[in-house]
């Protein structure tokens, strides 16, 4: 066994750790409720998790499932959060037709999920920031989604340099010039909906799906386009964008 690949291991082994220990205190400040909700949430991030595009320049892709997981951090309890984050994950790692199934790369991106899942919950629900006199909902959603933000990509960045022994800055800025647009639409898009779920319930949760797949579509062509001009780097297949 090489030096980087028991780095690798160590650092999916902390990925775990530390997704474990997060879940267990984000879990321990919240009850399970809206169980509907939840079971509509989970079917649909599911569904999109599926729609993946493929990032150009580095071994990994981005699911448009975004919107649907920051819905259940901000809507349900953290234990209904983290396990829609999580089995979504699941799903999103499972082989297309004829492929093989990498436990490594599921446990690792299953890990990361539920570590920035838990941390999201955490930052919504503070009370320090729920109360501070400059904070409003708006800026509350805006901390929650950049702790989504931080808590999947930079593991991502972390892993690929790791087993490809490539510089993290690099990958990590590489990752966020890809990605950062899609976050910003995914908020936006979020907060529009929480200002009506009041009064519609469940049901808008169905609303992003259709924009969702709009934006899948165009990052294909895009990121398509881009695939060709840029050659992609050797880095690992064991991570996920989003």
């Amino acid at each position: 066994m090489n030096r980087n690949t028991r780095l690798t291991q160590t650092f999916i082994g902390a990925m775990v750790l530390a997704a474990t220990v997060s879940a267990i205190y984000a879990g321990s400040r919240s009850h399970i409720q809206h169980s509907f909700y939840a079971l509509a949430l989970l079917g649909l991030a599911a569904a999109t998790s599926r729609m993946k595009v493929k990032l150009p320049g580095i071994e990994g892709n981005m699911s448009v499932n975004l919107p649907f997981l920051l819905l259940a951090v901000i809507s349900l309890s953290a234990v209904e959060a983290v396990l829609i984050a999580c089995l979504s994950t699941a799903v999103q790692c499972l082989p297309k037709s004829g492929g093989k199934l990498k436990p490594d790369q599921m446990v690792f991106n299953i890990s990361m999920m539920a570590f920035a899942a838990s941390v999201a919950t955490v930052i919504w629900n503070s009370e320090w920031l729920l109360n501070a006199s400059w904070t409003s909902r708006a800026v509350t959603l805006s901390a929650t989604t950049a702790a989504f933000f931080l808590g999947q990509t930079v593991p991502v960045a972390g892993i690929i340099a790791l087993t490809q022994n490539t510089a993290m800055r690099r990958v990590w800025t590489s990752i966020v010039q890809m990605s950062f647009p899609y976050y910003v639409v995914s908020v936006g898009v979020t907060s529009m909906l929480t200002l009506v779920s009041h009064q519609f319930g469940w049901q808008t949760a169905l609303v992003p799906f259709p924009v969702m797949y709009g934006i899948h579509r165009s990052y294909r062509v895009y990121f398509g386009g881009a695939a060709e001009a840029v050659p992609t780097a050797p880095m690992s297949k064991a991570a996920s964008a989003g």
